[in-house]
């Protein structure tokens, strides 16, 4: 058997570029199709869970005002019981629209104090 030194570079290169090959397939399968990263979500998927708010009751617990399709959820956390507060608080309501063009907000006078000390 005859050994060449070429031969063996050769096939070093093609195992090297083959494993990088398969590398970047595996990459770009999960880029496009996997989870990816915690906290992530998959593309054109809108996001269900959410931590709206925290605040610390004492060193040991946490309330936590959660959202899951726009419904929140009051919990407190961290204590030696996990606690559900309240839930089915419905999301933040709907910002006030400007009124419409043809409404007209009419303004009054304003009225003189009454005078004290006067019967």
């Amino acid at each position: 058997m005859d050994f060449d030194l070429n031969t063996a570079i050769l096939g070093i290169a093609a195992l090297l570029f083959i494993v990088a090959l398969l590398v970047l397939t595996v990459w770009a399968f999960k880029a496009l199709f996997g989870q990816g990263e915690a906290g992530t979500t998959k593309k054109g998927r809108e996001r269900r869970l959410s931590v709206v708010e925290t605040a610390q009751v004492d060193p040991n617990r946490k309330l936590c005002l959660v959202r899951r399709d726009d419904v929140e959820h009051l919990l407190i956390i961290g204590g030696p019981v996990d606690l559900v507060v309240e839930t089915g608080i419905k999301g933040r309501p709907a910002p006030l629209q400007p009124p419409h063009g043809d409404v007209v907000i009419a303004k009054t006078a304003p009225r003189p104090a009454p005078k004290m000390g006067q019967p």
